[in-house]
Formats: C-alpha cells, structure tokens, sequence
C-alpha cells in the first residue's frame, strides 16, 4: 500500500497547465514509489504538487518523464494526446466530468492503491478527489509500462487526466 494524505496545496489544479518534458533531472517528489523488475530494471514513480514525474531504468539507460505546470518552461510541451520518442510511447485524455464521477474516481483509485501493489497515490487537502495516482509494470523483455491519474476538483465538476507511457529501450 502506498497511500499518501500530502499537507500541501498542490500547484497544478488545471488540465490546461500541465505539459510534458522527457529526460531532464527530476524534481524531488512529494511521495514516491520504488519499483524493480527482478533483474536489472527499476522504475520511480513520483507525485509532484498534483502532478508527476516517473524515472524509469532499464537495459543500462534511463527515461524520466515529467508532466506537470512546470514542464512548458523547463523546455516541454503543453500536454499532447499522443508523443513518440525512441522506444517512448505517451496517450493522455482530459475529460471534465461531474463531481460524482469524479469523487467515484477517486474512491476507485484509492481502493486500488490502498489494495494491489505498484500504486502510489498521493491526496491533496481541500477535497476528497483532489489527488494523483501511478501505477507501473515491468514489460517482458526490458522495460515499462505506467499509467497515471490526475484528478482536479472545481466546484460541481472535475477534470480528469490520464495518461498512458510505454518505455521499451
């Protein structure tokens, strides 16, 4: 179980805001999660002020992904639907939601975390579905797949990020 009640404001509370930047230092996280393949592979999985940063390692290389406000100015992208890279894969949907699909959202996720391994999640003050989640697994052959949730709250709605990375080096 790696559940984490963070007593922090978080920083991104818009899908808007969030981008992505590949293969810069990651920031110090929040909460984190440590995660091996039984070989040679790990994989950090990290909750950022409402957003995230995973650093992956396998077959002697290294990826870190960061999406979060930050990422734009530390020379990323706004959030796109799909990336590639080099053995990098990344989907992401946004979806504004009601606030009771948003808090059955975030139950969901919290069991999930609270209940299998390889979850992390980290939950921000003010609300019950402000929170960030991550879970990875290793891919047969060298490698990561990792999905995350980030889940923003505004009044009788919601927004809803996921994403999707796939790391086969």
């Amino acid at each position: 179980m790696s559940l984490h009640l963070l007593d922090v404001e978080p920083r991104d509370v818009v899908a808007a805001a969030l981008g992505l930047v590949l293969d810069r230092p990651a920031p110090h996280p929040l909460a984190e999660l440590r995660l091996t393949d039984g070989a040679d592979g790990e994989i950090v999985l990290g909750v950022l002020g409402a957003s995230h940063v995973v650093t992956a390692v396998a077959d002697g290389q290294r990826l870190t992904e960061e999406i979060s406000c930050d990422a734009v100015g530390a020379g990323g992208e706004p959030l796109p639907r799909h990336h590639r890279a080099p053995g990098y894969e990344l989907s992401s949907t946004v979806a504004r939601v009601g606030r009771a699909e948003l808090d059955a959202t975030a139950d969901r996720l919290r069991a999930r975390a609270a209940a299998e391994p390889g979850w992390l999640l980290g939950a921000f003050p003010g609300s019950a579905g402000a929170l960030t989640a991550l879970t990875a697994q290793p891919l047969a052959g060298g490698g990561w797949t990792w999905d995350t949730w980030h889940l923003y709250p505004d009044g009788e709605t919601g927004e809803i990020v996921t994403t999707r990375s796939r790391w086969n080096p």
